[in-house]
């Protein structure tokens, strides 16, 4: 068996029960620790699971009394950064929900005491870890459809969840739009260079902040990525994975966010009667493949973080890629609220 996994749960609302379940199905890992701030939410859980684990309401007494050495950090995103920078000091590796934080200082303090103390910081990024958009990706990493330079994502979902979203300035982009990103980045293979976005709240909102964006991204592959969202968009929804176009040098790809995955790419020069190029090529249509993978979702990405944790890589969310995929959001919000096109770069070292 390889070593055994001691875990600090911190953080013990509904999302917990996912991360919960999935530890629990190791067999070289063993939950040591609930913290909650509640303590009576961190009872609950322990009894929803059968756990006899002790509850805590401080993450750094926690890490001492019971040796931990991952914690998983299931909090509100205001608690990320202080959670993570205990626990790295502490020596724990850290698996959390998204964001990695809610700034660029915060994000880049804990991508360096990661490297500083040898420790992993991974993030949840789950819709990653899906066969679907593993095909989608594959079709335009493969070449398929030849050098790509626009992909577009449309999402458009009018969800009521009440509470806390309701309240929040930006509830689009600071709560769900990184997915939408951190999927582009992984269909791309590449990353933030610039943005310009304009957010706004449409008639019809019951949010109090603003509900929908538009972003044009510029990418390092040269690439343009353009992302139009809403969360209060009533009827004809899209996928929670957004629906997706990219367009390369030799035809299309499409995703539907379900699963209508496909190319269509031009299939050989056609001449007419006359000897020219017709004036629409004729094109064939190339099926997407899914690919076998055994756990998917939230359990697919915790797979990852464990499997890197035991080879000595670095996961696929570790930090220090996933703070690309947070710059877009921050970045985002930055050019929102200035009117202007920023550069990501520009941004990342001023912190």
């Amino acid at each position: 068996m390889s070593q055994q996994h001691r875990v600090l749960v911190a953080g013990c609302g509904a999302m917990a029960n996912t991360w919960v379940d999935y530890a629990m199905q190791r067999p070289d890992t063993e939950i040591v620790g609930l913290v909650d701030l509640q303590e009576q939410n961190a009872m609950a859980l322990a009894a929803r699971h059968g756990l006899s684990c002790p509850t805590y309401t401080d993450i750094a007494e926690a890490i001492q009394a019971t040796e931990a050495n991952i914690v998983f950090d299931v909090t509100i995103p205001a608690s990320h950064y202080g959670i993570a920078m205990t626990a790295l000091q502490q020596g724990c590796h850290v698996f959390g929900e998204k964001p990695l934080a809610e700034t660029f200082a915060e994000c880049g303090d804990i991508v360096q005491t990661a490297r500083k103390t040898g420790r992993i910081q991974a993030v949840m990024q789950n819709r990653r870890f899906d066969p679907r958009i593993r095909a989608f990706r594959e079709l335009i990493a493969g070449g398929t459809i030849g050098k790509v330079g626009y992909a577009g994502a449309d999402f458009f979902l009018g969800p009521h969840f009440g509470g806390f979203r309701d309240m929040m300035d930006s509830p689009l982009l600071l709560d769900m739009a990184i997915h939408t990103f951190d999927q582009a980045r992984l269909i791309l293979g590449a990353n933030p260079v610039s943005v310009y976005c304009h957010e706004f709240n449409p008639p019809g909102s019951w949010y109090t902040g603003n509900a929908m964006a538009l972003c044009i991204f510029e990418m390092s592959d040269g690439s343009v990525f353009n992302y139009r969202g809403s969360w209060c968009a009533e009827g004809a929804p899209t996928s929670w994975e957004a629906s997706w176009r990219v367009t390369g040098e030799k035809g299309t790809a499409i995703w539907d966010g379900h699963n209508d995955i496909y190319a269509d790419v031009v299939a050989a020069e056609h001449l007419d009667s006359s000897g020219k190029p017709s004036f629409f090529q004729p094109s064939e249509r190339i099926e997407g493949q899914l690919p076998v993978m055994e756990k998917s979702g939230h359990h697919g990405c915790l797979e990852d973080m464990f499997a890197a944790l035991e080879s000595g890589r670095l996961p696929e969310t570790d930090c220090s890629d996933n703070q690309f995929s947070m710059a877009m959001v921050l970045a985002s919000l930055e050019s929102a609220r200035t009117g202007q096109k920023v550069f990501i770069a520009d941004l990342m070292q001023n912190t």
